[in-house]
């Protein structure tokens, strides 16, 4: 179930993943549910907000500092998804990693 993040105390990091996925699933499901898991442990993470169609995907996860960003990229397992990604799951993707210097929540 999709659901926003919520907001968290300044600044802070957003880590913005864009892919366009390649066809067939190729176990991709199975280790981005591995990986989600994984990174909720991670030191100095703090939430995700992920929307996927069949071919778009942007996924936004949020970090305390960057160090916690390069700790999370250097993570063993979360390297075997990279490269897997890079060979079967994305056409392309982009990488994007912004420092959150103000955020708004609206709630009814």
């Amino acid at each position: 179930m999709s659901h926003l993040a919520n907001t968290y105390e300044l600044p802070y990091y957003a880590v913005i993943f864009a892919s366009e996925r390649t066809e067939g699933d190729q176990g991709y499901h199975v280790m981005a549910t591995k990986m989600a898991q994984l990174a909720s442990k991670q030191k100095g993470y703090l939430g995700v907000e992920s929307a996927r169609d069949a071919h778009l995907g942007i996924t936004v996860s949020y970090w305390q500092t960057l160090e916690d960003i390069a700790a999370w990229k250097a993570n063993a397992a979360h390297q075997v998804a990279q490269e897997r990604g890079k060979k079967e799951w994305y056409s392309r993707f982009a990488l994007r990693v912004c420092k959150v210097e103000r955020d708004y929540l609206f709630e009814m």
